[in-house]
């Protein structure tokens, strides 16, 4: 065998035989992890070739996995739910239209639903297994049309028969369906929501696993004007430690009850989840003029700390969840000589009605910049965001430092009609150990 024939065959036991990349914890970087996030999502209802959001989670092991997907409103209202199966290696895209509009669903079956093996077929460096708990699951049947209406009305914050005639989002009246997903790695397929018992036990034993396998992307096209921007999911760690395929973590900034975890506000803040938080402190560019005509706005997630059920409709501030508007410790509005305007916030929410800066006051939103909610006096700069913010409806939570509020911040640069792109904001801090620093 030749010398380039032998490197050729090191190099591919190299690449199939390699541990996922790792991080450290409280980091949240773009690694394999066991939880993403889409941080922010929007489908055109008015029209067909208008705004629609595509995402992708892939598998980065052999070993054959059960993805549990959550669809939630733009104000942290549970809508949907459903599974995923992929093989080692496997890929699997989503266009939202294709579920909210047509109700078509992710098409993907274990070994024991498709002996075939023409639903999910394995490669040949893939595992592919049998799920039995997705026997009569997997793959999904179609949406029926009353639950696609149910979609459409949740997300676009209209009453819906199936929340018995309640409201679930902002009513914006653009009929842009609104919201966020989360993706989790599962043992088994279920139609439980984060929250719901059995959903989180110890040491990935309940519904949930810590397989730090999951990767994926994420873009808001809209064909009617030519336009598409994106950037990766939000990769969230489930903490690194002993046991088979390290399912017990040891790690106590994700271990140790009274911490912020991802999902601290659905397991009463025990850390059962495992998941790092996100930040809470971020940096993010705006260009508004010069080749970037479109301007920026910031796609904002937040979190309310509250487990958030359906509301009496409609949206209105009266009638709004009791955690909303969500205000801040600060924003710093710099030009590109540094010079600083501070507008005034509070650090509690709700916010007040008038008198302060409220940008980001939903779960999850697209806001402009230099728009009617964020008003800045300079077309170049940069902006200083400090999200944290006590929440009166979470009460003293989470126990280790109640003014904590995780976040994730996108800042979106856009040529109308030509080009756009998505930049994940600079992380500051991480919620493990926020900082409460404001210029």
């Amino acid at each position: 065998m030749s010398r380039v024939a032998i490197g050729l065959v090191l190099a591919g036991l190299l690449l199939f035989t390699a541990a996922p990349a790792m991080a450290v914890i409280c980091t949240v970087d773009a690694v394999p992890a066991a939880t993403l996030l889409l941080p922010y999502f929007e489908v055109d209802l008015n029209n067909p070739n208008g705004l629609t959001t595509l995402f992708s989670v892939n598998n980065a092991s052999a070993t054959a996995i059960l993805v549990h997907v959550v669809m939630w409103s733009d104000l942290s209202v549970p809508v949907l739910d459903f599974n995923i199966y992929l093989t080692g290696y496997d890929v699997q895209s989503v266009n939202l239209r294709d579920i909210i509009v047509n109700g078509n669903m992710p098409q993907t079956a274990s070994a024991g639903q498709d002996p075939t093996d023409t639903i999910s077929p394995k490669g040949s460096f893939s595992q592919d297994i049998n799920f039995a708990s997705c026997n009569g699951v997997l793959p999904p049947p179609a949406l029926p049309a009353f639950f696609t209406a149910h979609l459409q009305a949740a997300l676009t914050g209209k009453p819906s028969a199936i929340l018995k005639g309640n409201c679930a989002g902002q009513a914006l009246g653009d009929n842009i369906a609104r919201g966020y997903i989360t993706m989790d790695t599962v043992n088994n397929c279920s139609l439980r929501f984060p929250g719901d018992v059995g959903y989180f036990a110890a040491g990935g034993t309940g519904d949930v696993t810590n397989q730090d396998v999951l990767w994926g992307d994420w873009f808001i096209v809209n064909s009617a004007q030519n336009f598409a921007e994106g950037s990766d999911l939000v990769h969230i760690e489930a903490a690194p430690g002993v046991g088979v395929s390290g399912a017990i973590p040891t790690n106590p900034a994700t271990t140790t009850s009274g911490r912020y975890t991802f999902y601290g506000r659905y397991d009463a803040w025990t850390a059962i989840d495992n998941r790092e938080p996100l930040a809470t402190e971020f940096a993010a560019r705006y260009l508004n003029g010069g080749p970037f005509s479109g301007g920026t706005s910031l796609l904002c997630w937040r979190d309310s700390k509250v487990n958030q059920g359906p509301f009496t409709c409609p949206a209105t501030p009266g009638v709004m969840p009791v955690w909303y508007p969500l205000g801040q410790e600060g924003i710093v509005i710099f030009d590109e000589q540094e010079h600083p305007v501070v507008p005034q916030t509070f650090p509690f929410s709700p916010q007040p009605p008038t008198g302060s800066l409220t940008p980001c006051p939903a779960e999850t939103q697209r806001v402009q910049v230099n728009g009617a909610s964020f008003p800045v006096p300079f077309s170049f700069g940069w902006l200083y965001m400090d999200m944290n913010t006590t929440v009166a409806a979470a009460g003293s939570n989470p126990p280790v430092d109640p003014a904590a509020a995780q976040a994730w911040i996108i800042y979106t640069l856009a040529s109308n009609g030509h080009f756009g792109v998505g930049i994940d904001a600079i992380r500051l801090d991480s919620a493990c150990a926020a900082s409460h620093f404001v210029p």
